[in-house]
């Protein structure tokens, strides 16, 4: 693997270097990583404490996929034709001209129906106060970043707090992170702990998640203006991203025991009264 300052000596092809030089050395931290990981168990709509857990984890990895994508032609189509993706994904007047049944059909309803933006997760992100710096590598991690929502409408895990680690753990296939992986695994466990006696599968759905993100193609290395244009179920296809039945089953599982899969904080005082496996 190269030394780090290596990076900040190679560019793409628009002359944009791989790793600003004045961008501090990512540092590992598992301890800050659990402190943060605590925090958002108490307070799961703060988003930004995910991404301090991510900045404690930096993946040995990340660099080389910065490189291996930013310098291709492939690499710099994306960054011509994408290079700010909120600003697409956020108009979606014009994404509501491409055919019904869509991606974008799709992402938009799910977007409206949740009352998200991309920009509001960019604005999450920088709530931290990282500074940001004018290479591939934020360029790369914005990216990342902002196709988060499409994952949840791509696998169909939606925003409560099971499909909240399954797409995390569809991302760490995808992209393997230390940062996903503990949030995924540990908060699945967590959601255990609080519907203890429920007979859900909720690890294994989360493990499903994790082999959909690692059977698919690289979402982040996709045309995303093109995906948009699909119909949702033929892409899915293609992109060997299937149905997350176990997910599905856990939710099923949970009504059938009087759980409500969007507020399981009040499974917690019902606990006694579930059905054993």
């Amino acid at each position: 693997m190269q030394n780090i300052a290596d990076y900040s000596n190679q560019y793409a092809a628009d002359g944009t270097v791989l790793l600003h030089p004045d961008r501090p050395k990512a540092r590992y931290s598992l301890p800050s990583a659990i402190k943060n990981f605590r925090l958002l168990m108490k307070n799961k709509e703060d988003t930004s404490l995910v991404f301090k857990i991510y900045e404690a984890l930096p993946p040995r990895t990340f660099m080389p996929r910065v490189q291996n994508l930013s310098q291709s032609e492939h690499g710099e189509f994306l960054r011509q034709t994408e290079r700010d993706l909120p600003e697409i994904l956020d108009d979606h007047a014009a994404l509501r001209r491409t055919p019904k049944g869509s991606l974008a059909h799709a992402y938009c309803d799910f977007m409206e129906s949740e009352g998200l933006t991309a920009a509001g997760l960019v604005a999450d992100a920088e709530s931290t106060g990282r500074p940001k710096y004018d290479d591939m590598a934020q360029w790369f991690g914005d990216r990342s970043r902002d196709l988060h929502d499409m994952f949840h409408v791509l696998t169909g895990y939606g925003r409560d707090a099971l499909g909240e680690q399954c797409v995390l753990l569809f991302t760490h296939g995808q992209s393997p992170s230390h940062g996903h992986l503990l949030i995924g695994y540990a908060g699945s466990l967590n959601i255990k702990m609080q519907v203890k006696g429920s007979r859900a599968p909720i690890m294994a759905a989360a493990q499903q998640a994790r082999r959909t993100g690692k059977g698919s193609p690289r979402l982040i290395e996709e045309p995303i203006r093109e995906l948009l244009k699909q119909p949702v179920d033929r892409l899915r296809n293609a992109l060997n991203i299937p149905e997350p039945t176990v997910y599905r089953e856990c939710h099923k599982i949970w009504c059938s025991e009087g759980i409500d899969p969007y507020n399981l904080l009040a499974a917690e005082t019902q606990s006694g009264d579930l059905v054993s496996a």
